[in-house]
């Protein structure tokens, strides 16, 4: 007696495979290679004129590390006098200083702090 058997029938080319399961924690950003002539000359003007503002905005302000959204509350609440600062927070950190009235924004570019740059 022979048992019923499932023949290996490949997957045919216009199907696509399952989805996987949505993650609950956020994912990493994702990195693209570009071709050397993939991004216009005018958008590599830009990006360069941005990232020199930044510098030039991060050597007006100081560093204050992973205090950073202790810091902002302090000057906000007039606990000590209000200075540009820039330094770590983590997600959920940033969106409470801006449920509290604390204006913050992402740098553009990543940033090294002090003491890490090769």
């Amino acid at each position: 007696i022979k048992a019923p058997m499932a023949p290996a029938v490949p997957r045919k080319g216009n199907q696509m495979p399952a989805r996987a399961p949505a993650r609950s924690e956020p994912a990493e950003p994702q990195q693209v290679a570009l071709a050397k002539d993939a991004i216009p000359p005018e958008a590599v003007k830009m990006m360069q004129a941005l990232a020199e503002m930044q510098a030039r905005a991060l050597e007006k302000s100081r560093w204050v590390g992973g205090k950073f959204a202790d810091e902002s509350r302090a000057m906000h609440y007039g606990e000590r006098e209000a200075e540009p600062i820039h330094g770590q927070a983590t997600v959920e950190e940033a969106r409470d200083l801006l449920d509290e009235g604390i204006a913050v924004a992402p740098l553009p570019f990543p940033f090294a702090p002090p003491g890490e740059a090769n």
